[in-house]
């Protein structure tokens, strides 16, 4: 079995100072990560390595710097399930075509593989199954569309969120985790406010 944290969206340290402590166990007891992009800072990449122990798929989101060195997409195998993780920025077309556009482009039509497109951007938590290829029957050429929102509560989302991703034998199951409701820094400040009551 492998352990896989999917994360998106962490914007720091623009939108939030750090990664939730919730977030950050959830990285450690992984075997992998996958982190769909807007880190925001080099810094926040490079805690991100740390964190993941060198084990880290990440794909650039499009407000990260242009030094950060990682691709615009990423290909992941793990027992026989393939990731492709993208961002999903672009002008054309809706976020769902973009991505799914981006999964059949990187991966093919492997039929031996469970395909999974992995991507953020919209800060909106997506775990659904659509068709890869219309001209193909519903139960063939499936890919799974998996946003993990944002791990950090970054706006324009309410909610710090996740996935947990376990691979067992070429069989996925995912959790989806959530924090409080709210931004780390926004709870920081109704935590000190109701202090001060």
């Amino acid at each position: 079995m492998t352990r896989l944290a999917i994360v998106s969206d962490t914007h720091v340290p623009t939108r939030e100072s750090e990664v939730p402590a919730w977030v950050v166990t959830e990285i450690e007891a992984a075997d992998h990560t996958i982190h769909a992009g807007d880190f925001e800072s080099v810094g926040a990449y490079e805690r991100f390595v740390d964190l993941a122990g060198g084990e880290l798929t990440a794909v650039l989101g499009n407000v990260d710097p242009a030094t950060l060195d990682v691709p615009r997409t990423a290909t992941l195998e793990v027992d026989g399930v393939t990731f492709v993780v993208t961002h999903g920025d672009g002008s054309s077309g809706s976020w769902r075509e973009r991505v799914v556009e981006t999964a059949r482009e990187k991966a093919g039509a492997d039929a031996d593989t469970t395909l999974v497109a992995v991507a953020g951007h919209t800060h909106a938590v997506v775990d659904e199954t659509v068709t890869f290829d219309e001209s193909r029957p519903a139960d063939e050429d499936r890919v799974r569309i998996l946003n993990p929102g944002s791990a950090t509560g970054a706006a324009p989302t309410t909610r710090e969120t996740m996935f947990v991703a376990t691979v067992t034998d070429g069989t996925l199951a995912i959790e989806h985790r959530t924090g409080a409701v709210g931004s780390s820094r926004e709870r920081e400040r109704e935590y000190r406010t109701m202090d001060e009551l």
